[in-house]
């Protein structure tokens, strides 16, 4: 069975993520560390210490391969792929094999400009149109998963 897990630390998707997982009858579980501690009807919460990629190691130790996961962290990303999972950003981005590598070296240039002491532009303010796309790429990938054309 197809698992959706959420880095819920900041993540700005958990309502819909739950939403999706309910239509679809896939368990959702959310992991946060002590600093960002939530609760939603319809998911499994796990809570963590509070730790430089506390969350991030539990998550990759619990997916399974096919399962989803919502996250905005590449290293985790990256980690999940590697399992054989599936994933996605808050804005509805696929993370895969083809991607992955570009967006970790973007990562890496970015914190060498920081510590450097440049300074880069933050994200855009979330917008409605953004929970949208992420609603209608979830819905995707959840369909695709519950009938492979393999």
């Amino acid at each position: 069975m197809v698992m959706i897990f959420v880095d819920a630390d900041g993540c700005p998707v958990v309502n819909e993520t739950i939403s999706i997982a309910k239509q679809f009858n896939f368990p959702c579980t959310l992991i946060c560390d002590t600093a960002h501690e939530m609760h939603r009807e319809g998911a499994e919460t796990i809570i963590v210490s509070k730790g430089a990629d506390a969350v991030d190691f539990v998550l990759v130790n619990k997916v399974q391969k096919g399962d989803i996961v919502v996250t905005q962290d590449y290293g985790l990303a990256a980690m999940v792929l590697a399992k054989q999972g599936h994933p996605i950003d808050q804005n509805g981005r696929l993370y895969t094999n083809e991607n992955i590598d570009q967006l970790l070296f973007a990562r890496h240039a970015a914190q060498k400009i920081r510590m450097a002491g440049g300074r880069l532009r933050g994200p855009k303010k979330r917008s409605k149109e953004s929970n949208e796309k992420f609603k209608e790429k979830l819905r995707h990938l959840c369909r695709m998963l519950l009938s492979p054309s393999d």
